[in-house]
């Protein structure tokens, strides 16, 4: 059996989200079975134990997001999965992991809400919800897969850029991409690029544990290598001790936030399909840029200049990939599985003359390429 046969498999999403996550290092998950997400838990308590990982299956949510940072810590790559309600009991160990610069990876296979909401339908109503359902300013990564292959490869840049800047990354499905299955083609072990935490370079009696370096994110010693390592919720200095001073209170949170920023060229990432020439476009993210491209697609076959934007990053917000579209195009449809929560963002970063339109659904039914198709020729 030669290599490239072995490594076509047929997958669901959720199961490419765990391929991709043991590919990039993970080697603890703790987690709560709940639709439509339950599939990544299960496979975990089979993948971690093979190649020396652990899997261990928690009483809750809130309990599933301790053991994930404590992991961690511990200088193990991890992550946890959920749905929508699992998701808001995460939200204050979330916060602390992001005062604390923990890095982790948390799926969230998007389902209708509110509440126990329709647990076996797809939605998107959880955008905004992952960029800002733990208090504070923070920092934080959202990403969004949109196919079986994009849960594996954005799976790996999930862990890189959590390891690389020591922050949560939030990585959205949803319930159609979870349950799809295609034939993906994996690539080696070789041809992955995985990135590591640094660690720290200088002895013990010297490490402060949260001074930056030139990108602002501290190297990070594990748990039990000799290094004392204060960690807290609270607002702290660079020796991780708590502090009431003004101007460390600032330089902590400006720091957060620029090490983000600095990274944006690498963090913001989306996919172009036929814009070099498009007068109409579509953003779109998860499942329904699936539709939207074939959308794209049919229109061009009845002679409307249409293009499609995926966002993969969709916090923070990649304005740089998104105001081209805008300044050259004379209309955008943005569909979504819920009222509106990424064409807001649209609309906030439009400085240009375009029309921006939106399209919903939230009746727990997909967007079809049919219905996009139908909007786009009226733009």
């Amino acid at each position: 059996m030669n290599e490239e046969f072995k490594q076509r498999l047929l997958l669901q999403g959720n199961e490419a989200i765990v391929y991709g996550a043991v590919a990039a290092g993970c080697r603890f998950f703790a987690g709560y079975p709940i639709t439509p997400a339950s599939e990544i838990a299960e496979l975990f308590s089979h993948k971690l134990p093979a190649v020396g990982g652990t899997f261990i299956q928690m009483e809750d949510e809130i309990a599933s997001m301790g053991a994930v940072i404590g992991a961690s810590l511990a200088g193990t790559k991890s992550m946890t999965a959920t749905s929508g309600p699992g998701f808001s009991l995460m939200q204050e160990n979330l916060g602390f992991a992001c005062c604390a610069e923990v890095p982790c990876v948390i799926a969230n296979v998007m389902r209708g809400g509110p509440s126990t909401g329709l647990p076996t339908s797809p939605a998107q109503g959880d955008v905004q919800m992952a960029r800002w359902g733990t208090h504070g300013d923070h920092p934080i990564i959202v990403l969004a897969v949109s196919t079986v292959t994009d849960s594996f490869t954005i799976t790996v840049k999930a862990f890189n850029l959590s390891e690389k800047y020591r922050v949560p990354v939030i990585l959205l499905s949803d319930e159609v991409v979870a349950h799809t299955r295609e034939c993906v083609t994996l690539p080696s072990n070789d041809e992955i690029r995985v990135i590591d935490r640094i660690k720290p370079s200088v002895p013990p009696d010297w490490y402060e544990p949260y001074e930056g370096d030139i990108r602002g994110v501290p190297p990070m010693a594990s748990f039990g290598d000799g290094y004392r390592h204060h960690v807290t919720g609270l607002v702290h200095d660079k020796h991780g001790y708590p502090t009431q001073i003004s101007q460390e209170i600032e330089a902590f949170h400006l720091r957060l936030t620029q090490k983000i920023t600095r990274g944006f060229p690498e963090i913001q990432m989306s996919k172009e399909f036929m814009l070099d020439d498009a007068e109409v476009a579509v953003i779109a993210y998860g499942s329904v840029a699936r539709s939207a491209l074939r959308a794209v697609q049919d229109a061009r076959k009845h002679g409307v200049k249409a293009g499609l934007l995926q966002l993969i990053t969709l916090f923070p917000f990649p304005r740089g990939n998104v105001s081209p579209i805008l300044s050259k195009c004379k209309a955008v449809l943005v569909p979504e599985m819920n009222l509106g929560q990424m064409s807001r963002e649209v609309n906030r970063v439009n400085q240009f003359d375009c029309r921006i339109v939106k399209y919903n659904r939230v009746d727990g039914q997909i967007i079809t390429p049919t219905e996009i198709f139908k909007s786009l020729i009226k733009l």
